[in-house]
């Protein structure tokens, strides 16, 4: 892979990071609700689905789909009733005003990094994204072993470029929600959004 092509594919998956889809909506309600550092591991976790999904992209994923068809559509089914579920947790939270409540223990650091695996796991974005466009931007054929593993950190870097940058930028509105009405208007949006 030249550089040309490494710098174009690191810009193109810190815009696909930063495109509105599930993912992003569950990471600004997190952000928002307890601030930047419990995004971090619900970042990554996002992050290695779609290094995951890369890698399979590069080895036949298009193949494997067609093969597992059935497998994927559970894939889609629970992810979607695990974004509902999260979205009614979200709108039924009880009106706390918003503090700086970022939990340092590993259980919860492991709880926000398997909710952004299953996020990005069963988002069709992703999945759209590394089985029909990805092919257009790399010619997965001629892809050598070290060419998959620099777009596997180009794909890690680029996304957790993103995600931070949203999640930064979602906390510093948390100013603004000092009353009880406007996290309970917060709750309301981030919970809908996550069931839409």
């Amino acid at each position: 892979m030249s550089l040309e092509s490494a710098l174009s594919f690191l810009v193109i998956i810190f815009i696909f990071a930063i495109t509105p889809g599930p993912g992003v909506f569950a990471l600004l309600a997190r952000s928002l609700t307890s601030g930047i550092k419990p995004c971090i591991s619900m970042a990554l976790g996002m992050a290695i689905s779609d290094v995951l999904y890369l890698i399979l992209a590069c080895f036949g994923l298009a193949i494997i789909a067609e093969q597992w068809s059935g497998l994927f559509t559970a894939i889609r089914i629970v992810g979607a009733f695990y974004l509902f579920y999260l979205g009614y947790k979200m709108w039924t939270a009880p009106t706390t005003l918003l503090q700086n409540t970022s939990s340092k223990n590993a259980h919860s650091v492991f709880k926000g990094f398997m909710q952004g695996f299953f996020i990005s796991a069963s988002n069709p974005k992703v999945i759209f994204f590394y089985i029909a466009f990805l092919p257009t931007i790399l010619d997965l054929n001629s892809l050598t072993t070290a060419d998959i593993a620099l777009a596997s950190a180009l794909t890690l870097v680029g996304l957790m470029l993103g995600l931070m940058l949203i999640a930064i930028s979602a906390a510093s509105a948390r100013r603004f929600f000092k009353s009880k009405g406007a996290v309970k208007g917060l709750n309301r949006v981030s919970g809908s959004i996550m069931i839409g």
